[in-house]
C-alpha cells in the first residue's frame, strides 16, 4: 500500500514552492510564451528605435507648450480617451455650457424657496430671518433625513464630518449613528447634493433646525427636507427662477469669451455637436444667444453651431426611458416653442424637446464610443449615460480652479505635512520594533537560566531599548499632534466647515470617487477645449495597486491607463 506523500515545509526564506525556478510550477507554467519568437523580434526592432540618431534628434528638441494657461484649466483624464474617434460631443447647458454666478443665483433661488415655505407651506415667518450663509455648503454633502444631519464621506461610505444644524454633531452622537454603518445613498434614509443647484436647500435644512430648535420646537426632520424639496423644485419646474434670471442675464450669468472658439476649433476638427439640456426652449434660446451669439464671425447664431437641439431632455430619464422626441416650431427671441407633433426624425436646424437615447442613436447615427456627452450633473448626466450608453463622459466641476488655486498656494505647508507624514510613518514603524525587541527581551529573562552575567547584559539592553522606545514614542505623538494640526489648517483653510471637495481625510472625497468613477475627462469649462488639439489623446495614469506601488515589475507593463468602461461597471 503506497502512503500519500507529505507536502515539504515552507522555507523561512524561499517562496512557496511553484516560483518560476522550480520543475512543477503552481501557479502559472512559467514556460516558453506562443509568441517568444514574435517578442525577440520585437526586442530587436526596440533597440533600432532607441538607437536611430534622427528619431533622437526630433525627440530631444523642446517643443513650446501648446497651453498657456493656469493649471487648474487642465483637462484631467480618468480613462484614456482618443479624441480623434470622437466624432459627436453633446453638451449641457446650465453649468455646463453656461456658467452662474453662485452667489447670486444661490441667493435667488433660497429666497424664493424661503417664500414659499412661509407662504404655502405653513412655516413661522421667523425663518424668513435666516441670512443664507454660502460658505456652509459644498457639493458632495449627504442628508440624514432621518436624524436632521448634513454629512461629508470619503470613497469607502466612512462619515468624516457631520454637522446638526449649524453645530458640528456631539462626537458620542456620530459615532452611534455612523461608526459602525456605511452610508449608502440608495436608503431614502440620505438625500445626495450633487448639483450646484442643490446648495441651498442643503442650507435651509440645517439652517432652519438650528433655528427652530434652538426656539424649543420639535422638528420633523424628514418632512422638513421634502418640503424644502417640494419647494425648489416648484420654483425650477414653474420657471418662477429662470424668468428672473431672464430679467438680468447679465448679473446671472458669465460670458465666456473662449467658449465661441473653443466650439468652433471642436468643429474645425471635424466634431459634429449637439445640445441636450434638461431647459425649455424659451430659456434655452435666451442663454445661448447671450453666451454665443456675435463670439465668432462664422456662426450668426447660436444654432449655427449645433447639428441638433434637443431641449426639455428630462435626464436623467432621457437615458433610461422611451419617450417620444417632440418636433418644435421656434417663435421670436423669448417666446416659447409651439409643439409640432412627434417627430420622425432627429436633423440638422430643427428643434426637439423629449426624446430618448436609443431613438437618438438611431436617428444621427452616432453611438456608443465615438459619442463624448459634456455636464455637470454626476447622476443625470454622467452616471446614467455611462451606465446606459457606451458613451464617453466629461464632467465640467467648476469648483477645481477654486482647489487648485487655493492648494497651490499652500504648497510650503502642504510640503511640511507630507515630511511630517512620512516622519511618522517611520516613527510608527520604529515603536513596533523596539516594541518587538522588548519583548523578545523580557521573555528571555522571564527564563531564569541564564548564565551569570547575561542577565545584567540583558538588563542593560532593556534599559537601552526602553529608552529609545519613550523618546519615539514620544516623537509619534509629537509628529502626529503636528500632522493633525497642519492637515486641518490646510482642508479648513478651503472650507471651515467642510474641507477640500475631492478629499475626506487621507481618502478621496465621496463626490471625488463618483467623479473618478464615471467622467472619463473632467474640468473646470467647456472653454478649456480650446487649448487642446481635436485629436487629442487624452491619457491617464495606469493606476496601481500596493504590490506594484512597493516594486513589483508589472508596475513597469505600462505608464498609462486604459479606455475601458467606468469602474465596476463592467457587468
Amino acid at each position: 500500500m503506497s502512503c500519500c506523500p507529505v507536502s515539504p515545509k515552507l522555507s523561512p526564506t524561499g517562496p512557496i514552492p511553484g516560483s518560476p525556478t522550480t520543475s512543477d510550477p503552481l501557479h502559472g507554467s512559467f514556460r516558453t510564451s506562443l509568441n517568444r519568437a514574435h517578442a525577440q523580434e520585437a526586442e530587436r526592432r526596440a533597440q533600432g528605435l532607441f538607437t536611430d540618431a534622427e528619431l533622437a534628434r526630433l525627440l530631444s528638441v523642446p517643443r513650446a507648450p501648446i497651453r498657456q494657461v493656469p493649471r487648474a484649466r487642465d483637462i484631467f483624464v480618468n480613462r484614456n480617451l482618443r479624441m480623434a474617434q470622437v466624432e459627436l460631443i453633446g453638451f449641457d447647458m446650465d453649468y455646463t455650457l453656461a456658467i452662474y454666478h453662485m452667489r447670486r443665483l444661490e441667493q435667488l433661488a433660497y429666497d424664493m424657496t424661503l417664500a414659499k415655505l412661509v407662504t404655502e407651506r405653513g412655516y413661522p415667518s421667523v425663518i424668513g430671518q435666516l441670512q443664507y450663509d454660502h460658505h456652509f455648503v459644498m457639493r458632495g454633502l449627504a442628508v440624514d433625513k432621518a436624524n436632521g444631519n448634513l454629512l461629508k464621506m470619503d470613497r469607502f461610505g466612512y462619515v468624516g464630518r457631520a454637522w446638526h444644524g449649524l453645530r458640528p454633531l456631539d462626537r458620542e452622537v456620530w459615532k452611534k449613528l455612523y461608526r459602525n454603518q456605511r452610508v449608502k445613498l440608495k436608503n431614502p434614509q440620505f438625500a445626495w447634493i450633487d448639483t450646484l443647484f442643490a446648495l441651498p436647500e442643503a442650507w435651509l435644512f440645517a439652517g432652519i433646525i438650528e433655528l427652530l430648535e434652538s426656539l424649543g420646537q420639535r422638528v420633523d426632520y424628514g418632512k422638513l427636507y421634502d418640503d424644502i424639496r417640494d419647494a425648489i423644485d416648484t420654483v425650477h419646474r414653474d420657471n418662477s427662477l429662470k424668468r428672473e434670471v431672464r430679467k438680468e442675464l447679465g448679473r446671472y450669468v458669465f460670458q465666456d469669451p473662449e467658449l465661441g472658439p473653443a466650439l468652433h476649433k471642436l468643429r474645425s476638427g471635424g466634431k459634429k455637436l449637439f445640445l441636450l439640456t434638461n431647459s425649455a426652449w424659451d430659456y434655452t434660446d435666451a442663454v445661448m444667444r447671450y453666451l454665443l451669439d456675435g463670439q465668432v464671425a462664422e456662426y450668426p447664431s447660436w444654432r449655427n453651431y449645433f447639428d441638433y437641439i434637443v431641449t426639455l431632455a428630462a435626464k436623467p430619464a432621457f437615458f433610461s426611458e422611451q419617450r417620444p422626441f417632440l418636433e418644435l416650431e421656434t417663435a421670436g427671441p423669448g417666446e416659447e416653442a409651439r409643439v409640432v407633433g412627434e417627430a420622425a426624425s432627429v436633423e440638422r436646424g430643427k428643434v426637439y424637446q423629449g426624446g430618448n437615447l436609443l431613438q437618438f442613436e438611431q436617428q444621427t447615427g452616432y453611438a456608443g464610443e465615438c459619442v463624448l456627452y459634456v455636464g455637470d450633473h454626476i447622476y443625470g448626466d454622467i452616471l446614467k449615460s455611462k451606465k446606459t450608453s457606451l458613451w464617453r463622459t466629461c464632467m465640467v466641476v467648476q469648483e477645481i480652479e477654486d482647489e487648485i488655486t487655493y492648494t497651490d498656494g499652500q504648497r510650503e505647508r502642504i510640503q511640511r505635512l507630507s515630511d511630517v507624514e512620512l516622519a511618522r510613518e517611520r516613527l510608527d514603524d520604529e515603536v513596533a520594533h523596539r516594541k518587538g525587541q522588548l519583548n523578545v527581551l523580557d521573555r528571555k529573562l522571564e527564563r531564569g537560566d541564564l548564565e551569570a552575567g547575561v542577565p545584567e547584559r540583558l538588563e542593560e539592553e532593556r534599559r537601552r531599548v526602553k529608552a529609545e522606545l519613550d523618546k519615539l514614542r514620544w516623537a509619534l505623538r509629537e509628529a502626529t499632534d503636528i500632522a493633525d494640526t497642519l492637515e486641518c489648517e490646510v482642508e479648513e483653510g478651503f472650507n471651515p466647515y467642510w474641507g477640500l471637495l475631492f478629499k475626506e481625510g487621507h481618502e478621496n472625497s465621496r463626490f471625488g470617487e463618483q467623479v473618478e468613477r464615471y467622467a472619463c475627462l473632467y474640468t473646470s469649462r467647456v472653454s478649456n477645449f480650446l487649448h487642446d488639439s481635436p485629436m487629442q489623446y487624452y491619457r491617464s495614469p495606469r493606476e496601481l495597486m500596493p504590490h506594484e506601488q512597493a516594486g513589483s515589475w508589472t508596475a513597469k507593463l505600462s505608464q498609462v491607463g486604459s479606455e475601458g468602461p467606468a469602474k465596476g461597471e463592467n457587468g
